[in-house]
């Protein structure tokens, strides 16, 4: 049996480490069952991997790729409390803010670069009810902030 951490390995696209709160709060919170993750941005290595608006400066292919890192960053978000990701037996809910011009509908497929990575890693327990909202700003100019709740045993 494989875990989500070397089906993601697999992928190229390892666990990073917790990126560093651009505020004051925590990465991830532990509330019974659930691990409830903060809006995490799309960074790596310490830098926003691109700013702006998706619709004007950043494209839909690009928006996706943020999306996915945004993903990996609440990933470990959640391995920081529960320690091992097979531990998660259920992706809950996936929220994905778009910062995106007036123009741009395409919310839903950019949110798809995170709930495609969460089905990657987890599998059948990757399944999730998700929003994905177009804003007029995210912290620190990023096109993309996701959010994410899940279940652990």
């Amino acid at each position: 049996m494989t875990t989500p951490e070397q089906r993601l390995e697999a992928l190229d696209l390892p666990v990073p480490e917790v990126a560093a709160p651009v505020a004051t709060y925590v990465p991830a919170v532990r509330s019974g069952q659930h691990v409830f993750t903060s809006g995490q941005l799309p960074m790596q290595y310490g830098e926003l991997l691109l700013t702006g608006k998706v619709g004007g400066q950043v494209g839909l292919e690009e928006a996706q790729r943020c999306a996915q890192q945004c993903a990996l960053n609440a990933i470990a978000a959640v391995k920081s409390v529960v320690g091992e990701l097979s531990a998660v037996t259920r992706v809950v809910k996936v929220v994905v803010f778009v910062a995106s011009t007036p123009d741009f509908t395409g919310q839903p497929q950019v949110a798809n670069g995170a709930s495609e990575l969460l089905g990657a890693a987890f599998g059948d327990a990757g399944v999730h009810a998700r929003s994905a909202v177009g804003v007029s700003v995210l912290p620190l100019d990023a096109p993309v902030e996701v959010e994410l709740v899940v279940e652990v045993a």
